[in-house]
C-alpha cells in the first residue's frame, strides 16, 4: 500500500477490541454498535509532529473519513481528532 495524507492527517487503522463476558464468552464484532475509537497509526503527513508511524493512539468518536485500500479499511483522521498516545 502506498498512501501518503495530505495536511496534518494520518492514516489509522482500527485496533478491533476482543469482547468477553465475565463467563469467557467472546461477543462478535458485528454484535457490538459502537466501533473501537483506539489504531495503529500507518501513515503520517510531512506536515505532523509528534505523531509517528506505529503509534497507538485513541481518537474522538464519529471522526474522520473512512477509506479501503487493497480490501482494507482504514481512517483519515486529522490531527486535531487525536485525543492522545497510548504508550
Amino acid at each position: 500500500m502506498n498512501f501518503l495524507p495530505l495536511g496534518k492527517r494520518v492514516l489509522i487503522e482500527r485496533e478491533e477490541e476482543l469482547k468477553t463476558t465475565a463467563s469467557g464468552i467472546i461477543i462478535p464484532d458485528n454484535a457490538s454498535k459502537e466501533k473501537p475509537s483506539e489504531g495503529k497509526v500507518i501513515a503520517v503527513s510531512k506536515e505532523v509532529e509528534g505523531i509517528s508511524e506505529g503509534d497507538r493512539v485513541v481518537f474522538a468518536k464519529y471522526s474522520g473519513s473512512e477509506i479501503t485500500l487493497d480490501n482494507k479499511k482504514y481512517l483519515v483522521l486529522n490531527t486535531d481528532d487525536i485525543l492522545g498516545i497510548i504508550k
